[in-house]
């Protein structure tokens, strides 16, 4: 039974495949196409699933699209209706593509794949909640969706068992947690549906000043977690930005001005949101906890990207486990269509030990055999040196301690936002100037941004105040106070970006001003070549902690092909590219011919 599952025309379109249940592969279209956040049809990623799976379109038995194109269609036309004729503008924009597209996604999967048979439509959240319980470990628990909006509902709950989904309650649009915390993204001067974990690195520097203003202006906010926004201070309904002059005035300025400097109000402003958002968010938590009995709970939608809000769901303790969808995000929907019309449609069978997910480390993605990576080094005159296994992870870890900085790209691609070892920039957590290296001179993105630790799972509980182990990088935690270090007198009274020049611990690189960190656990059955990599750097060098960021550079998607991994690489300032056993030099390719380079790494 090959089930294929598609997301697309919203943002970070995607492609699953199943076969008999195993997800085969998925990947989002934007790793393909190198378009940020690509919506449209996944035409790319399609075909890597099926290659993948060995399969052609004939032998593909149900395709499943991650929301109902008609409902969500409804929900636009009914809000420009109730505030037509303000918003006009924003109607005459976004009509077009439903009219020409987005309304015959049934046709256009037809036509675009030759496909004649079943198509089924799952509601958005459905999906999310199919993507949340069905991989999970768990053959019962609860689930928790949270995201801007799918057709109507923008958060839902409800029960996981075996096979089937039940949703129990939901809030509906213009309602909406994801799009509150959009809104603040939009005014802090970040891009809504990519800046919000920004806002979140952002919050450590500042205070809660503004949540009670929040609470009180603008949500409305229930003992059992729900609540309604004020929609006197937002414009997202019908226009075309997300907060409107009312709540400008509320917070005392207009929206700030991308790449301006930060100020301690946005830091503020930034800690307020983060900090309602929490309290919104446990109170769902107990309330679903009262209602179900479930000792489990399941997470999926953009919102449970927020990986501090979730370790407060943990440290909450109102659930013995908590599970989180890699792929929370609307490219996750595609893998939870495949899985609601395979287990919940069909009725197909589930099996869960409530100790290990189906996953696969989220390693769904294109990989690239060492033949074909020596092939294109050699093809295009790139200089370099093949190494043993074995020699590899010493050389890599010795560089590491060297302080040089390392891209490493090896196996399959990760699904998900998440860099987990396979498509990353790596380097050594002790180094108190590694993190202004990597956001400066590599990553081209602004300096508070905080980088996450890998370190060896068995190791973990040595390090951070974690008892679980963290394998996609969606939990925070904080740094044991053994390694932790004391501040001085002149360094407490230091303010917002200023706290950034400290060094906090004996990991500086990773231990974000407030202590924590977001950890990925490594475990060899799940990725043996990282592992190895951090083992012999815990081994010669004493630390079992490195850090890890995703390859790629702002504005671009993470890397996908050997040929992404050299463009970027030339393209900023890393030190050494490792490519499975090949590892290339920069100050090597500086000797080579500018001209059988840059078709490579130019700017087009």
């Amino acid at each position: 039974m090959n089930i294929l599952g598609i997301s697309a025309f919203y943002h970070d379109s995607a492609a699953c495949l199943l076969k008999d249940g195993e997800i085969i592969a998925a990947a989002q279209e934007e790793r393909f196409t190198r378009v940020k956040h690509d919506q449209n049809f996944p035409e790319c990623a399609i075909d890597f699933c099926l290659r993948q799976g060995g399969l052609t379109r004939d032998q593909i038995d149900y395709v499943a699209f991650y929301d109902k194109p008609l409902l969500k269609f409804e929900r636009i036309l009914e809000t420009y209706l109730s505030y037509a004729p303000y918003g006009v503008r924003s109607f005459i924009k976004a009509m077009p593509l439903w009219i020409k597209k987005k309304l015959w996604i049934k046709d256009l999967i037809a036509k675009k794949i030759e496909f004649e048979g079943t198509i089924i439509f799952p509601e958005h959240h459905e999906s999310h909640a199919a993507s949340a319980f069905f991989p999970s470990p768990f053959r019962n628990a609860a689930f928790l969706t949270v995201d801007g909006v799918g057709e109507w509902t923008t958060t839902s709950y409800g029960i996981g068992r075996d096979n089937t989904i039940e949703i129990m309650a939901d809030i509906k649009f213009p309602h909406s947690i994801g799009l509150l915390y959009s809104a603040f993204t939009y005014y802090l001067g970040f891009k809504v549906n990519s800046g919000e974990y920004k806002v979140m690195g952002l919050a450590p520097y500042g205070e809660p000043v503004y949540a009670d203003i929040i609470r009180k202006e603008l949500i409305d906010l229930k003992e059992d977690g729900s609540f309604r926004l004020n929609m006197d201070y937002f414009d997202f309904p019908a226009g075309l930005t997300m907060t409107n002059e009312k709540f400008h005035r509320l917070f005392g300025r207009p929206p700030r001005k991308s790449e301006s400097n930060l100020t301690q109000k946005d830091m503020d402003l930034a800690r307020s949101i983060q900090d309602v958002t929490e309290e919104v968010l446990l109170r769902i938590a107990r309330h679903i906890k009262k209602e179900t009995g479930q000792n489990y709970l399941c997470l999926a939608g953009g919102v449970a990207l927020n990986c501090v809000a979730n370790s407060k769901l943990l440290q909450s303790k109102l659930f013995d486990d908590i599970w989180i969808q890699p792929a929370s995000g609307d490219a996750g929907g595609a893998l939870g269509a495949a899985l609601f019309a395979f287990h919940h449609y069909m009725g197909r069978e589930r099996s869960a030990d409530d100790k290990t997910d189906s996953m696969k480390g989220t390693y769904l993605g294109p990989e690239y055999s060492n033949k074909e990576i020596v092939d294109y080094l050699k093809e295009n005159g790139i200089p370099f040196e093949e190494l043993p296994s074995d020699e590899l992870v010493h050389r890599v870890a010795d560089l590491i301690a060297g302080h040089k900085v390392i891209g490493l790209f090896h196996g399959r691609m990760e699904y998900g936002p998440r860099a987990l070892g396979n498509r990353s920039i790596i380097g050594d957590a002790r180094s108190a100037q590694m993190q202004g290296l990597m956001n400066e001179k590599i990553k081209f993105r602004e300096s508070f941004r905080p980088f996450a630790p890998s370190v060896l799972a068995e190791k973990a509980p040595d390090c951070f105040e974690l008892d679980r182990e963290s394998p996609y990088m969606l939990l925070t935690a904080q740094v044991r106070k053994e390694l932790q270090r004391e501040t001085t007198k002149e360094e407490q009274t230091l303010f917002g970006i200023d706290k950034l020049r400290v060094a906090r611990s004996t990991i500086p690189a990773v231990t974000h001003v407030d202590y924590s960190a977001r950890v990925q656990t490594v475990r060899k059955e799940d990725n043996p070549r990282y592992y190895d990599i951090i083992a012999s750097f815990e081994k010669h060098y004493r630390c079992a902690v490195i850090v890890n960021t995703s390859f790629n550079v702002r504005g671009e998607p993470i890397v996908c092909s050997p040929r992404d991994a050299y463009r970027c690489f030339m393209r900023t300032n890393m030190d050494y590219l490792v490519m499975e056993n090949c590892v290339i030099s920069k100050k090597a390719q500086a000797s080579n011919n500018i001209h059988e380079t840059s078709k490579y790494f130019a700017l087009d």
